[in-house]
């Protein structure tokens, strides 16, 4: 009886790793009845990560939340030894925004600040803290303000959430801080290296992703700055500073990372003295995938598009890479494919299989893709196991 681990991110707009993880389990028993199949569903620090953890053991704890523009939302934190899991998309991502209306201006990122909250009230001494998939351009500052820091205007009045109001800071206030932030070790999950500010910044890059206008960038921008210059000094005075730091003397908002889902990465790295990781490795250690991946002889990964942006450091090659190092080969499965095999050889994947070789309309691949990725799953039995299970190649 062969082993196949099946460790796939989401295919984003039709499934969730943890369905792919089950079309894919159908379709390869059908073609070889008793394989050995082990579902691992994975993330890069995005949506699903929350999911992605509570399948690989963790607890779900939870918790009901402010969303991106202030109606509750329900979420949890994942919990297991010590460890709380936060994913920032689940609490106040973009697709927690009513209906789907984009609030550049005024969504917040307090959600995920409340889930912090939470899981430092449960006891939890590291936090590991999912970053992706934000609906707001408000450099953490909501996250920080649900976890004491009182933000206020020239008369004292604490600000109204979302980036445009930063326009109207005029200081940072720490005393309330929760206590058990200077006691918590953060690490946070995340693949964006860009700054805080600038023309490779949160409000440049990614602010128009989240409905931003031209003019809105140019007032988000115009938040951050000040918002970056008063915090930075602010947790200076405060001795708040981790050691994180990429060199004396450099501000936090050029750290790699800072503009990390519309600038919360700056708050984390500011005021919880956090750790950045590239969330696909940071994840496949904590979830356990080297204990998973031992004894496997292939190992199946995938997400909705295998294109370039995958090659630099995304769920699949991390989870090749991590299968390569234990001796185990990988193929991909995937809505559609835009890099050639000798890229993804070089990336550590054997071979791909997108739906689009089933079903060539995107809309119609998208509509059909459970269906489809039981069907690849057969063909890709047929390609890489004997009879028995066994790996063929």
């Amino acid at each position: 009886m062969g082993h196949v681990l099946l460790a796939p991110d989401k295919f984003k707009g039709s499934l969730t790793a943890v369905e792919v993880v089950r079309h894919l389990t159908a379709g390869l028993r059908r073609a070889a009845p008793d394989i050995e199949v082990r579902g691992f569903p994975v993330a890069d620090g995005g949506d699903g990560t929350l999911d992605a953890a509570v399948s690989a053991g963790f607890r779900r704890v939870p918790v009901t939340v402010a969303g991106p523009t202030g109606a509750p939302v329900k979420t949890a934190f994942g919990y297991a030894d010590g460890v709380a899991v936060v994913e920032l998309a689940d609490a106040c991502g973009l697709r927690r925004l009513p209906s789907g209306v984009p609030a550049p201006l005024r969504a917040s990122s307090h959600g995920a600040g409340e889930v912090i909250r939470a899981a430092l009230e449960h006891g939890c001494p590291e936090v590991v803290l999912g970053l992706g998939g934000s609906a707001s351009t408000d450099g953490g500052a909501g996250l920080v303000a649900a976890l004491g820091v009182r933000l206020l205007d020239e008369r004292g009045a604490e600000l109204p959430p979302g980036g445009a109001a930063l326009r109207r800071l005029r200081r940072v206030d720490l005393a309330g801080l929760h206590p058990a932030v200077r006691r918590t070790r953060f690490v946070v999950a995340g693949d964006v290296d860009s700054p805080l500010l600038g023309p490779t910044g949160a409000a440049a890059v990614y602010g128009p992703q989240k409905g931003a206008t031209d003019d809105d960038v140019l007032l988000l921008e115009a938040g951050l700055t000040r918002w970056a210059d008063l915090a930075e000094t602010a947790v200076r005075d405060a001795d708040l500073l981790g050691p994180d730091g990429s060199g004396p003397g450099r501000p936090v908002s050029v750290w790699p990372g800072a503009g990390a889902a519309g600038g919360v990465g700056f708050a984390a790295l500011a005021f919880l003295g956090a750790r950045f990781r590239p969330g696909i490795e940071l994840l496949l250690d904590l979830l356990g995938f080297p204990q998973a991946v031992a004894g496997a002889d292939l190992v199946v990964t995938g997400e909705g598009s295998l294109d370039a942006q995958s090659l630099r450091g995304k769920a699949p090659v991390g989870v090749a890479g991590a299968a390569a190092r234990a001796g185990v080969p990988t193929v991909a499965v995937a809505g559609q494919v835009g890099v050639g095999p000798d890229e993804l050889r070089h990336a550590g994947i054997r071979a791909a299989y997108p739906l689009t070789d089933l079903e060539p309309d995107p809309v119609a691949c998208q509509e059909r893709a459970a269906e489809l990725v039981e069907k690849v799953a057969q063909t890709l039995a047929a390609d890489w196991l004997d009879p028995a299970g066994d790996s063929s190649r």
